[in-house]
């Protein structure tokens, strides 16, 4: 991790993701926030499911928080990278999203999240909003 930037907080999705432009949060379920672009999520919360469990106990995981990526390749890059706390489970096979669970949140640098949260927004804004906002940010 980046000495100039402190472990992730679960907190930090929630800030980061509201500092995108044009975000709305959407009540999911259990009063999970669904942050969305455009009326197109990017980040949300997940109820625990039976697809996403503990190895050990089969307790299902109740921290589990889902990100868009771009393509199946930024996909693949953070759930086969052995030092990412990044994963997926079957349920989403052919689903441009990366599942964490908030617990594993640390083992991210806040800029490193930053970087999933904006990657995420830009997965999903529309083309004029995703160009505006990297012309702003270049």
């Amino acid at each position: 991790m980046p000495r100039t930037s402190r472990a992730a907080r679960v907190e930090d999705v929630h800030e980061l993701a509201l500092a995108m432009p044009h975000v709305t949060v959407y009540p999911g379920t259990g009063d999970n926030p669904v942050y969305q672009v455009g009326g197109r999520s990017f980040i949300f919360f997940r109820n625990p499911r039976p697809d996403a469990v503990d190895p050990e106990t089969g307790e299902r995981y109740r921290d589990v928080i889902v990100f868009w990526v771009a393509s199946e390749a930024d996909k693949d890059a953070l759930v086969r990278d052995e030092g990412s706390p990044f994963f997926t489970t079957a349920h989403f096979d052919g689903h441009l999203s990366v599942l964490l669970r908030s617990s594993e949140i640390g083992r991210l640098s806040r800029a490193e999240l930053a970087e999933v949260v904006q990657d995420a927004w830009l997965a999903r804004a529309s083309a004029r909003r995703a160009a505006d906002w990297l012309r702003d940010h270049s």
